[in-house]
Order: C-alpha cells, then structure tokens, then sequence
C-alpha cells in the first residue's frame, strides 16, 4: 500500500464521469443538461455511496477509498482493465487480478482477420492455443489448426524430435525463447488458470528442453520479432512476426508483415489469389 495521489484520483474521477452518458449507464435520460456526462449523485447511486463522500473524492480530500469502493467506482463509471488499475494504483492500492483470461472470440476480431486478405494472422489465447485464423494463415498453421483436438503451439514446438533442425537453427531458437518467456509471464499474471497450469506440467514432464528454458525464469511478454522460414512450396520467407495484444483477454493477434516490394510480399499476394484451399 503506498500513498495516495489525491489530485490525480479526484481528475480522475471527473474526467471519467463527464465522458459518460446516462444512457450508457443505464439510467433513465432527464432533459437537457448543463456540462456533459453524469451527474455526482448518480456516480455515488451507481456506486451505492453516498453523494457526500463521493463529492469529497472529486474535491481531493476525505478518507482514504477502500479496496470495496474504489471496485464500486470502477463498475460505476464503467472502466476497462487498463483504467481499473490506474484507479487501484491512483488511490495506493495494488490492482485487482485479471480476470481469467478470454478464450473467445468476438465479431470485431473475426472482422480484422478476413480484413486482411494478403497477411497471414491469427490468433492465440494465453496458453498458445490457436484460436482463429484468415485464409492466408492455412499455409502456415493449416494442418496444426485442422487438429480441434490439438491446436496448442507450445505442444507442436516441443513435440518436435530433438534431431529437428529448428533445435540447431538460431532463429528458431530465438523465436521458441521468446515464446516460453511470455508463457510464462502468462503463468504468472493469471495465477492458477487451470489450463496454463496443465499445460506447463505437461511439458515439463515431457520435455527436457521445455523444462530448460523453462528453469532460466525468463520472462518477456511477446513483441514484434523477425522471423525467416523455408516454406516447402514457397522457399525461404522472410518477415516481421508482430504481435497484436487484445486488451483484457490475454490474448495476441499474430501477424506475419513482409516488407513492401519484397519477394515474400510477392508470395504472400500470390498465395492470396489463389482460390480457398489451393
């Protein structure tokens, strides 16, 4: 617990309360009003608080808000997550956990994936399950993904002979790093997610090199990374593998970006043309 930034809190506050309509509260409209967003007296209502210590909030002064308040105030002026922990961290208070991490996907998601007809992407839950995909991305994932039984990523990597040649090549390396760290910062930000939790023993019962990397305790969330690949019909790829995080979820969009003018962009629009399937 640390101190309390009374001036930050209280804006705030009012910055989160004018943005907000009673519509979007679910409150019944009330005629024309004066300055924009709710009123104090329906923040404190929606909160079940009083309007006293509510206004006291906004002015920068009165009791420290609880844990139970400060939870009230979030769902009252309807924050995201990102909001909710500045809220919490605002007022001296370490952030609720995140909610479990989301295993859905929504119409919006689906959308941005088809929108994008000349890159592959797709997208991954927090343990590496995969979850959707656009047509460019088959070629690439398309018999792992046509597993429903198995489409976990980090199962596919580690499940690999250990005479593979990704086991010798540095990138491959590199990349399989790098995911094994942001499993685990996974593993830490959604404590005893069961899923995770499976996942992680399973491997490390069955890997010896999943356990290695795992014993260094590297932690990285993912970013955008080069990648190359020899694809057995279209040669060796070369591109930016960027990672897309999904507020709230846990989960990541990934995209395979090839430099404009590039040979790889010319394959990516060529497989692109060809018809669903080929």
């Amino acid at each position: 617990m640390t101190t309390v930034n009374r001036p930050d809190l209280a804006a705030f506050l009012r910055a989160r309360r004018a943005r907000l309509t009673p519509r979007d509260a679910g409150l019944p409209e009330t005629g024309r009003r004066r300055t924009p967003g709710l009123r104090r007296q329906e923040v404190a209502q929606l909160a079940g608080m009083s309007v006293d210590y509510y206004i006291r909030l906004e002015q920068g002064r009165g009791p420290r808000p609880s844990r139970q308040v400060l939870s009230a105030l979030a769902r009252a002026l309807l924050l995201n997550g990102d909001e909710r922990e500045y809220l919490f961290l605002t007022a001296g208070e370490s952030p609720p956990q995140p909610a479990r991490p989301g295993r859905q996907i929504t119409p919006g998601i689906r959308h941005l994936l088809d929108g994008m007809p000349a890159t592959p992407a797709y997208v991954v839950d927090a343990a590496y399950n995969i979850l959707a995909w656009n047509r460019l991305a088959v070629p690439f994932i398309g018999y792992h993904a046509g597993r429903e039984t198995d489409r976990n990523m980090i199962r596919w990597m580690f499940g690999r002979p250990a005479t593979d040649a990704i086991w010798t090549d540095a990138d491959s390396l590199r990349f399989t790093r790098s995911t094994v760290a942001d499993l685990r910062a996974s593993y830490a930000r959604y404590p005893g997610d069961q899923e995770i939790e499976s996942l992680v023993g399973e491997m490390l019962a069955l890997s010896p090199l999943f356990a290695e990397m795992w014993s260094t305790y590297e932690v990285e969330v993912r970013g955008p990374m080069l990648k190359r690949i020899r694809h057995p019909r279209l040669g060796l790829l070369e591109f930016e593998c960027q990672v897309l995080h999904i507020a709230e979820t846990g989960q990541r969009i990934i995209v395979y970006c090839a430099a404009p003018g590039s040979a790889t962009e010319s394959a990516f629009i060529a497989l692109a043309g060809q018809p669903a399937g080929g």
